[in-house]
């Protein structure tokens, strides 16, 4: 047997192997995208079966005219910029502490990693009945302690507190990424820096800032990805409230599928946020294609 078809044998019998897994993952991902599809140009009702039929494009024009729809959206663009301002932001300068030799450094490390591992229910859930509760809530009881009067954060600051609570989710991830590629920065550059006058604030614009610039954007597209669908959070602090005004698109989803029991309307939904979190994907790819390149 030539070496041609001993190789051409091979890849067949790799491709063999490999077919299984790839027609499951198939029909794992477009299954669930074509009945979505499906249903959204559907009237489907779970509470009025004799409501069906083809509903054309109806579902997307009271979706696209729904003002709920528009808040959502906002609602979702204003978490995901929040979050990443904020995970980002303080994310680089832990980092940066953190690389710094100071007692304890091991111990800070795990501590500021550690709310990472917390799974989303049971965060939402410290934060709403531990610390953010107005009678009984750590913050409460500071607040009282001074001399101040507690503040109902869920219903008066009802976004502002599931940024607040998400971006702690997700600072140790940004901290975590941001101080690999910090350590990974040359020590004698810093020190040729630091001998030729630069100061602490001169280092860190025109030495690590540009040095973590790649970071940073992984940083960003992976949380983009992730923050779009946040759910757990929002169903277990506000519901959504007060109204609508800490709903997201994936939480008003849910509320048309499983409170309002409107199928149709949610699988528009679905698509709607299909098309945007692709759209986001595209320039976010794309920005760290750029920076790769660079």
């Amino acid at each position: 047997m030539t070496t041609a078809a001993r190789t051409g044998r091979v890849d067949r019998a790799g491709l063999a192997m490999l077919s299984p897994a790839v027609v499951i993952l198939l029909i794992w991902s477009i299954v669930p995208l074509v009945m979505t599809l499906w249903y959204s140009f559907r009237n489907y009702n779970l509470v009025d079966p004799t409501l069906h039929g083809f509903a054309g494009i109806d579902n997307y024009r009271y979706l696209l005219t729904d003002p709920d729809f528009i808040t959502s959206l906002i609602n979702t663009l204003v978490l995901v910029a929040g979050v990443l301002f904020v995970s980002v932001g303080i994310g680089t300068l832990l980092a940066v502490l953190y690389d710094q030799e100071f007692f304890g450094r091991g111990i800070a490390r795990v501590l500021v990693i550690s709310p990472f591992f917390v799974m989303p229910t049971v965060a939402a859930l410290v934060w709403k009945n531990l610390m953010l509760h107005p009678i009984y809530g750590v913050y409460s009881s500071m607040m009282r302690a001074v001399g101040l009067t507690p503040v109902d954060w869920l219903q008066q600051f009802p976004m502002a507190t599931v940024m607040m609570i998400v971006a702690w989710e997700w600072l140790p991830f940004s901290v975590l990424i941001l101080l690999t590629a910090v350590q990974s920065l040359d020590s004698e550059q810093k020190e040729a820096a630091r001998m030729d006058g630069a100061g602490p604030v001169a280092r860190f614009r025109y030495i690590i800032v540009p040095h973590l610039a790649r970071a940073i954007t992984v940083v960003i597209m992976i949380e983009t990805i992730y923050l779009l669908t946040i759910f757990a959070e929002i169903s277990v602090t506000t519901a959504g409230g007060p109204g609508v005004a800490s709903t997201n698109l994936a939480f008003l989803i849910y509320a048309r599928a499983l409170l309002q029991f409107d199928v149709g309307g949610a699988s528009a939904g679905g698509m709607a946020a299909i098309v945007i979190a692709n759209i986001v994907a595209v320039f976010l790819v794309r920005a760290v294609a750029r920076n790769l390149e660079v």
